[in-house]
């Protein structure tokens, strides 16, 4: 049987109070998790909300003893994927760890009874892990979750007031936001929006959405996440749901579509990396009014298969085929799009179930690091915020053992849905470059072994005001105003062996800094093409005027059973560019075969392309759970660089013309390791380097 859901649109909504202001975006058959905006003046409560909520609550107990409904049996197709999301700000797309694909029958019989069987379940894993998951991830919500939520068998969030629950009438607020029309096969079904929200944030209560069918008052979607004291696990960052149905008969609203998100952090440290679980189901099939023996609810709900089996044959195509076809719908479905909306609603209260007080650190290298201007470094943070508000500090401190200098900063950030706005202070050293071209931890090593330090280090003492604006689900704004002075540095530190190069003079006084930037994130775990990019520009006055632009693109081109992976990073600076916002290029990270930053100025033009495929390779045991993998991915690559109008007083010259380098890449172990060999054309001169793979380096 199908589901007779063919197309939505906007509906006239009947005369309401003033300030009820609709807004919509259509998506073809199902509600889009981005569609509305918040309403500039909200009416909570108002009679004619509350009537509706009424009816949908009686409905709901309605719906228990409809007679003409007794059972039905459907089919559920699902995707458990487990991923990690590492780097400064969490902003960086989160990386596949493991993924689960699901076939499961389906049975509910009148008034509440249900029964899950796990018939079909395999698995594949993409970087090490050991993780293991509650029963209930792993099939669906047959009932709208009832009167009293529970996720995660009750460890993670057990109890919470359902909105359309009868106890739901004295929890929550009500309001009236949007009016959508569902097209079916008998003619259009009206469907009214209503923003939720709980009266008292310290009970375990939800914030969300309800989409309610007017001429019924059934539940079609509801979208929610969960009050802070909602959560029983302390490691739990939030929990973000959404139950979608469709109109079966021309009259029962039954599953479709549900998709939850969990994500987890440590609790006694605020360090940029997470553990994401997303689920994603589809439920089809339905046959209604079917004989289900009784016997058939006994045993626990979720039953069938106890683990994967990854020998089965009976899939109809391999598991990475799979997770390619589903993961551009996952991906335009993100949940970081819902919660915004969610902390709209929420206001000035924070949503998060994490401490409010941690402490922290940006990467491993914030807590310890060698360089050769500050040799062995050690340091510390910590984030204050105002329990249930969005408000927070961030101070830190850090120490250099050669050059006995303290560095530190303090930030106070303030965030409400889609803005945040930060004021922060800071004496910090570091880098010039705004290409990372080796994992911070390996510099660390390199530094103190062997004296090679693949960094150029400027002293910074900055104030700067910030504010960032989320203008979609992948795109952002930034916008900052800064005082700030910059000194030179010298090489202070010995290392265990060799020696040190000379670090440049990079200081040139007091400058009043205005920056504007606009990004494109990722679009997260999709196999297809995908493009992201950062548009900068830059304008300091002081001791010199100067304005710097830069644009940097990544693109992830599929080709057939192989990938295409171009990057591109230009840059340009006016005549008094500042020393250390000049560009350098050449060696390790850019131009593997030339030598590492011999080329610079005020104008900088690098670019990348790599072809990219697996080859089978056998896979060795390193521990109980971790495993050098099945694939080791090849890449051969070109790349040329071209630098003009170098400073003077700085080491590194123009390219006089571009400079071409070809090379190949393999990655091991899960791709967590890369090997990466380069030719200079020009030259002839071969450059080999082994490091850990980039994406991880934020962490690091």
């Amino acid at each position: 049987m199908r589901d007779s859901t063919k197309c939505m649109r906007r509906a006239p909504l009947e005369p309401w109070p003033a300030g009820v202001v609709a807004g919509f975006v259509l998506f073809a058959s199902h509600f889009s998790p981005l569609s509305v905006s918040p309403l500039h003046a909200q009416t909570w409560n108002s009679p004619e909300t509350v009537a509706l909520v009424h009816r949908a609550v009686n409905r709901r107990l309605d719906v228990q003893a409809d007679s003409t409904l007794t059972s039905y049996r459907a089919r559920a197709h699902g995707f458990v994927f487990f991923l990690a999301q590492v780097g400064e700000g969490l902003t960086a797309p989160p990386r596949l760890v493991k993924a689960d694909e699901l076939d499961v029958e389906v049975y509910w019989r009148a008034p509440d009874r249900s029964k899950q069987v796990i018939l079909g379940w395999r698995d594949g894993t993409f970087l090490p892990t050991d993780i293991s998951y509650h029963r209930d991830h792993l099939g669906i919500v047959t009932n709208n979750f009832g009167n009293l939520i529970r996720i995660g068998e009750g460890d993670e969030v057990r109890d919470a007031v359902h909105p359309l629950s009868p106890a739901g009438l004295d929890a929550y607020d009500f309001a009236l936001s949007d009016s959508l029309a569902i097209g079916t096969a008998n003619g259009e079904v009206t469907v009214y929006q209503l923003q939720v929200r709980p009266r008292s944030f310290s009970r375990p209560l939800v914030v969300g959405m309800l989409y309610i069918d007017v001429a019924t008052a059934e539940l079609v979607r509801f979208r929610f996440s969960f009050t802070p004291t909602s959560y029983l696990d302390r490691q739990l960052e939030d929990i973000s749901v959404v139950l979608e149905s469709a109109l079966y008969e021309n009259r029962y609203w039954l599953p479709r579509r549900q998709e939850v998100e969990i994500r987890r952090r440590v609790t006694w440290l605020d360090f940029p990396a997470r553990g994401i679980i997303r689920g994603r189901w589809d439920i089809s099939g339905y046959d209604l009014n079917v004989d289900i023996p009784a016997a058939l609810f006994r045993g626990p709900e979720i039953g069938g298969l106890l683990q994967a089996r990854r020998s089965d044959s009976s899939w109809t195509e391999p598991l990475e085929q799979a997770i390619a076809d589903v993961a551009q719908p996952v991906n335009r479905q993100d949940m970081e799009g819902l919660r915004v909306e969610l902390d709209r609603l929420a206001g000035s209260r924070a949503l998060g179930g994490l401490p409010s007080k941690r402490f922290a650190a940006g990467s491993f290298s914030d807590l310890i690091r060698v360089n050769r201007v500050q040799g062995l470094t050690l340091g510390f943070g910590a984030a204050v915020g105002l329990k249930g508000t969005r408000f927070q500090l961030r101070p830190s401190v850090g120490y250099g053992t050669s050059d006995d200098r303290l560095t530190g900063s303090i930030t106070a950030n303030w965030s409400t849905g889609a803005t945040a706005l930060a004021l922060s202070a800071s004496r910090r050293i570091t880098d010039i470059s705004d290409l990372p071209v080796i994992a911070p931890v390996l510099n660390s090593l390199l530094s103190q072994e062997a004296g090679k330090d693949h960094g150029d280090y400027v002293l910074l003492h900055e104030v700067e005001l910030g504010l960032r604006r989320r203008l979609g689900g992948r795109t952002t704004l930034a916008v900052s105003a800064a005082v700030e002075e910059s000194r030179s540095l010298t090489t202070e530190a010995t290392p265990a062996s060799g020696a040190y190069r000379v670090n440049s003079p990079l200081g040139s006084g007091t400058h009043r800094v205005g920056r504007l930037s606009l990004e494109r994130a990722s679009g997260g775990i999709a196999v297809g093409s995908d493009l992201q990019g950062r548009l900068a520009l830059e304008v300091g006055e002081g001791s010199g005027e100067y304005f710097r632009t830069t644009a940097a693109g990544r693109w992830l081109a599929n080709a057939g059973g192989s990938e295409i992976l171009s990057r591109i990073y230009l840059g340009a600076g006016t005549p008094r560019l500042p020393p250390h916002r000049s560009f350098v290029i050449g060696g390790r990270g850019t131009l593997p075969g030339e030598p590492f930053r011999a080329y610079g100025g005020r104008y900088v033009a690098l670019g990348h392309v790599e072809w990219r495929f697996d080859v089978s390779a056998p896979a060795l045991r390193l521990g109980s759970f971790v495993s050098t993998g099945r694939r080791v991915t090849v890449a051969p690559f070109v790349a040329a660089g071209y630098t003009a109008e170098p400073l003077s007083g700085l080491p590194w010259g123009s390219t006089s013309g571009v400079r071409p380098v070809a090379g190949i890449a393999l990655e091991l172990f899960m791709s967590l390791l890369r090997i990466e060999a380069g030719v200079a054309v020009r030259e002839g001169e071969f450059g080999l380097t082994v490091d850990i793979n980039r994406d991880w380096w934020g962490l690091l």
